[in-house]
C-alpha cells in the first residue's frame, strides 16, 4: 500500500505545472536560527623539530679524535657536557703562540699583541677555561675538548673513536625538544577562519593528555598534492612527551561569534550545490533555493548567504521535494 501511495503521489506531481513545489503529504519545517557559538575546526598534523633549537657542532679546525665521550646517536647531553677530546695541530700552534706572547710581553708589555694572540684561540672556539689555563699555568696541552652548546639529544654523530676530521666538518647535531612545532594541514576554505581562532588543542594517539599550542606562522605556499596550506604551531614539550614525526589531531576553537544555522537535515546537495526548500506563500508550496553553506559541526550547517534569520524551510523528506522540483523544472 505504501509503495502504491508513493507512485500515486509521483504520478500526480508529474502533471503539475505550477512554479513552486506543492507537496501532497505533511511536511515538517524549521526556521533559520541565529546562534552564538565558538566555531571548531578539526584537522591533523605532525610533530616537527623547532628549527631554532637545532645546534650543529662544527669545529673551526681539523684534527683527530683522542677520546669520544658521546658514543651513540640520541644520547642526551646537557649544555657544557664534554662531547669529544681532540688533537689539532692548528689549535696547538695557536696555544703555543699565545703562551710565547705571554712570556714575551711580560718583559715587553704589549696589550695589542697579547689580545690578538688570545683572540685567535677564541675565534677557534676554544673553551675560555683552556685559554685561562695557559695563562695561569704557563703551559699548553696538546688536546682540546669540544663541549655541547645546548641541552638536547644527539640526532646526528659523524665521528667515532680514532676518527680524523677536517675543518668545517659536522661532528654532532644536537636537538633541544623543550619546545616543538606541530605542522597542521589547513584547507583553502579554512584560511579566513584562522584569524578568529583563539585556541589550539593538540592530542595524539599515544597520550590522553591534551597539549595547548600557540599559532606561529602560516606557510605562504600551497601543497598542491594535498591541496592544503601548512600552519605552524608551537608547544611547550614538558618531559619531552611529543616526539618528531608523531601524528597529531588538532582542534581549533574560534572566539564566540554569531551564525545563521540550519540542521543538516534541512539542506540537500545537488550537482555540487546546496539547496533548501523555502515555505511558499500558499499552504503546501515549497520552492527550492540555492544557499551557500559551511559545516559548523556534523549536525549543523552555517548559512553564509541565501537566507535570513527566521526564514522557514522544509526539514524532512527532501528526496521527495527534490524529485518534485526536477519534474517541474525548478532547478
Amino acid at each position: 500500500m505504501r509503495f502504491l501511495l508513493i507512485i500515486s503521489i509521483l504520478l500526480t506531481l508529474s502533471f503539475a505545472k505550477q512554479v513552486t513545489v506543492e507537496q501532497l503529504f505533511s511536511v515538517q519545517t524549521i526556521k533559520v536560527k541565529k546562534i552564538d557559538i565558538a566555531k571548531k575546526i578539526k584537522s591533523y598534523g605532525f610533530v616537527a623539530i623547532d628549527e631554532s633549537r637545532v645546534y650543529d657542532v662544527t669545529p673551526r679546525f681539523g684534527g683527530y679524535v683522542e677520546k669520544l665521550y658521546v658514543n651513540a646517536t640520541y644520547d642526551i647531553v646537557k649544555k657544557g657536557d664534554k662531547l669529544v677530546k681532540v688533537y689539532s695541530p692548528k689549535v696547538l700552534k695557536a696555544k703555543d703562540d699565545y703562551l710565547n706572547t705571554i712570556k714575551y710581553t711580560k718583559s715587553r708589555p704589549n696589550k695589542i699583541m697579547l689580545k690578538s694572540s688570545k683572540e685567535k684561540l677564541s675565534l677557534l672556539n676554544i673553551l675560555p677555561s683552556e685559554i685561562s689555563s695557559i695563562s695561569n699555568n704557563r703551559k699548553t696541552s696538546p688536546f682540546t675538548t669540544i663541549v655541547s652548546p645546548a641541552d638536547g639529544y644527539i640526532f646526528k654523530k659523524s665521528i667515532n673513536n680514532n676518527s680524523a676530521f677536517n675543518e668545517k666538518k659536522l661532528l654532532f647535531r644536537i636537538v633541544n625538544l623543550d619546545k616543538v612545532w606541530v605542522e597542521v594541514r589547513i584547507r583553502q576554505d579554512q584560511l579566513n577562519d584562522l584569524k578568529n581562532i583563539k585556541k589550539f588543542i593538540v592530542t595524539t594517539a599515544t597520550y590522553t593528555k591534551k597539549f595547548q599550542a600557540k599559532k606561529i606562522q602560516l606557510y605562504p605556499e600551497l601543497n598542491q598534492k594535498e591541496e592544503s596550506f601548512t600552519l605552524r604551531l608551537e608547544i611547550k614539550n614538558f618531559k619531552h612527551l611529543l616526539k618528531p614525526g608523531m601524528y597529531a589531531t588538532i582542534k581549533m576553537h574560534s572566539a564566540v561569534q554569531s551564525y545563521l544555522t540550519l540542521p543538516t537535515t534541512a539542506v540537500i546537495r545537488k550537482n555540487s550545490k546546496f539547496y533548501v526548500f523555502v515555505v511558499g506563500e500558499y499552504e503546501g508550496e515549497y520552492e527550492p533555493l540555492e544557499v551557500n553553506i559551511e559545516v559548523l559541526n556534523p549536525n549543523t550547517y552555517i548559512i553564509k548567504s541565501g537566507l535570513k534569520n527566521g526564514d522557514e524551510v522544509v526539514n524532512n523528506a527532501l528526496f521527495m521535494m527534490d524529485s518534485d522540483a526536477q519534474i517541474n523544472g525548478l532547478y
